[in-house]
């Protein structure tokens, strides 16, 4: 996620639909005991998030939205394995209308039990390790969340002026199908949008459908790799479409709004993309996914007139008209954050510290200026808070708290701790660190602790105190270099 600059959030109002879940499953027996499966997964900041019991295989999601009516319905079909004998479990779903529910193909009771809880009762318990489905449908029309989290801006789903857009890190996934939705419960997907003629529904992964009847265009996206559920994403409105290959072969798909398609800087998006995607990779390690590109949306309107972007996987949302660095910075995240994903949402700096870090290294590696210096200039000047927030020296990187888990000192603080340990542990074992990192947690998560215990023992060195002062305590660290 990028870092805003200015912002204007007027509300923003949608619509969704129909969710549906089923599988086989065993009929219970008497002497098989069952029981609730947790309504949330305990996360420190997202305590109700998620749900225990279960683990998702795979997404299908079938939407409906007409910008004339700002309604969505939608059928979502949920494959899992049950984790434990389950006589009953959750999905999260925000405020939507839920019109029927079925288990293993039977109809099921449902109940809301609190502001996100669909707690689902299924006719028979299901068996611990076995595979199991449901089917919600619903709808209704979607609340775009607001406050203090995301820089105080709208976030969800957002409607626009001829459609609609998703950015739903960190908790805003629930706000238009019911999921699992906790970064630990990774997925595959397949997105379907039903649109009004003229318009297109631009999402994850590839377009492997496209078809017409009745005056209405769907599109149906299927993400082949395991996605955490706030990078999902659809977007609808009047694009141009351009599809492309990287050099190094990956499968590339542009998508920038009709009314901003003149723009220089979206003009440009696509080849940085693709520069990004593969430099990158030679940084890194391979590419993770099998499709790349950008989503750039009309920001001269409300909500969306913010300078905001989010790494919704494979295909990066831009409400902004993106710079180079921009384009590098969540491009990173098809690494960080994507591919391996915050095991708790404290851990984020590990996701926008080193997207932060990525774009000083690419500058560096470009003719710029050294990743050493550009960040010695940052911790002479660090950047100014917005009113109401925290000095950029009073967070703690690796728990900022909820309200503070976007905050400036996490992307720049946590990329300038990031160049302190490349300082200290030297270039070599810093880019076998990031390397093994990402290998060892491919389409996973990882914790700070693990990450710390990886660079100890990658290092060869005793870093406890070099990572309490930058990454657990408040105040200015001393000079590192």
């Amino acid at each position: 996620m990028a870092i805003p600059r200015s912002a204007h959030r007027p509300p923003a109002v949608l619509a969704i639909g129909a969710v549906t879940l089923a599988l086989l499953a065993p009929a219970a027996s008497a002497d098989i005991e069952y029981g609730p499966g947790a309504p949330g997964l305990g996360d420190p900041y997202f305590p109700d998030l998620g749900n225990g019991g279960y683990d998702v295989r795979d997404y299908n999601l079938k939407t409906a939205y007409d910008p004339g009516t700002d309604h969505l319905t939608g059928t979502t079909t949920i494959t899992a394995t049950a984790t434990q004998n389950l006589s009953r479990f959750n999905l999260d779903f925000y405020k939507m209308n839920v019109r029927s529910v079925r288990v293993n193909g039977r109809k099921a009771s449902f109940d809301r039990t609190g502001e996100r809880e669909l707690e689902i009762t299924p006719r028979r318990g299901l068996r611990e390790s076995r595979p199991f489905t449901v089917v919600v449908q619903y709808d209704g029309v979607p609340e775009t969340l607001s406050g203090p989290i995301v820089f105080d801006l709208p976030y969800g789903f957002l409607h626009t002026n001829d459609g609609a857009t998703v950015v739903s890190e960190p908790n805003a996934a629930s706000t238009w199908f019911p999921s699992n939705d906790n970064p630990r419960d990774k997925a595959y997907f397949t997105i379907e949008t039903t649109v009004p003629r003229g318009l297109k529904a631009i999402s994850n992964g590839h377009l492997v459908k496209r078809w017409t009847a009745h005056g209405k265009d769907t599109f149906r996206w299927r993400e082949d790799r395991p996605m955490t559920t706030y990078l999902a994403t659809v977007s609808i409105g009047r694009f141009n479409v351009s599809t492309t290959t990287t050099p190094k072969g990956v499968t590339q798909l542009d998508a920038v709004d009709s009314a901003v398609a003149s723009d220089p800087d979206s003009l440009s998006t696509p080849a940085w993309t693709t520069r990004a995607t593969d430099e990158l990779a030679d940084y890194f390690g391979p590419y993770p996914f099998t499709s790349t590109g950008s989503i750039i949306e009309n920001n001269s309107i409300p909500p969306l007139n913010i300078e905001n972007a989010l790494e919704t996987q494979t295909r990066p949302t831009y409400q902004k008209h993106p710079i180079e660095k921009g384009v590098v910075h969540e491009m990173s995240h098809a690494w960080f954050g994507d591919s391996v994903s915050p095991a708790r949402w404290k851990d984020v700096w590990l996701n926008e510290g080193h997207a932060l870090w990525t774009e000083k290294y690419w500058a560096e590696k470009h003719g710029g200026p050294s990743a050493e210096a550009a960040f010695e200039q940052i911790y002479a000047d660090p950047p100014p808070m917005p009113p109401g927030r925290p000095a950029f020296w009073d967070v703690a990187t690796a728990d900022p708290g909820r309200d503070q888990m976007f905050h400036r000192s996490i992307y720049f603080r946590g990329g300038m701790a990031l160049q302190a340990l490349r300082h200290r542990i030297g270039d070599e074992p810093f880019m076998r660190l990031t390397r093994t990192w990402l290998a060892d947690h491919q389409y996973g998560n990882g914790t700070t602790e693990q990450y710390e215990a990886l660079a100890e023992q990658i290092s060869g060195q005793d870093l406890g105190e070099f990572f309490r002062t930058w990454l657990h305590t408040t105040g200015k660290p001393p000079a590192w270099w």
